[in-house]
């Protein structure tokens, strides 16, 4: 099966398409394009989809899922990622995975011993995740000031963002599976820089 894997929860525009194979332990990785511009997003993903495709020599149509990362991340950059991969599933016909972007991470990490997975948050924060030996997540994902974070886990992949081959890996099991996939429901972890303004205190003339 071909899958397009989709990631916008950092500052890097993420597509690339990869063959899962059920009779293979490992998925193989044939056309990626990767920018890192936190205000292209919107501009640069569809091209980026396309011409994945276009360098994996398929179509659109020989798709047979999509695997995308849903966060965690800021509202405007997996805004772009979950509508394009929505629509894409919709008009394809073809089932759209979520992904913890930190799971697409840990998904290339080495085994053996737990680690953290982490990227940047901004704000002076970080977005991160623990896991077992096993590559298993344990806990997170979670937003928190990077020294407030489990030090005495001393392995860490700090990353800037997910490889499509790792978002593929993570949704693997359930791709080959042929599992419903859950809704593609983003992971900001907290609030929008944007608040709506409160409401204004009625004066009334004495």
């Amino acid at each position: 099966m071909l899958v397009l894997a989709i990631d916008t929860a950092t500052p890097a525009v993420t597509a690339g398409v990869v063959a899962v194979e059920p009779q293979q332990e490992r998925s193989t990785l044939l056309a990626e394009r990767i920018t890192v511009d936190a205000r292209a997003h919107g501009e640069l993903l569809t091209p980026h989809v396309l011409d994945a495709v276009g360098a994996a020599g398929i179509t659109l149509r020989d798709l047979g899922a999509i695997a995308c990362g849903v966060g965690p991340g800021p509202y405007t950059g997996l805004r772009a990622g979950l509508v394009t991969a929505a629509a894409l599933s919709h008009g394809l016909g073809i089932p759209a995975y979520p992904v913890c972007s930190l799971d697409a991470i840990a998904a290339g990490a080495d085994r053996g011993e737990p680690f953290l997975v982490i990227t940047d948050a901004r704000r002076r924060e970080v977005y991160w995740a623990a896991y077992d030996a096993d590559g298993v997540r344990v806990d997170g994902p979670h937003v928190n000031r990077r020294e407030d974070i489990a030090a005495s886990l001393t392995r860490v992949l700090d990353h800037e963002h997910p490889a499509p081959l790792g978002v593929v890996t993570a949704a693997r099991p359930a791709i080959l599976a042929g599992e419903a996939p859950a809704p593609l429901t983003p992971l900001y972890l907290r609030r929008p820089d944007a608040a709506e303004p409160s409401a204004r205190k009625r004066v009334t003339a004495s």
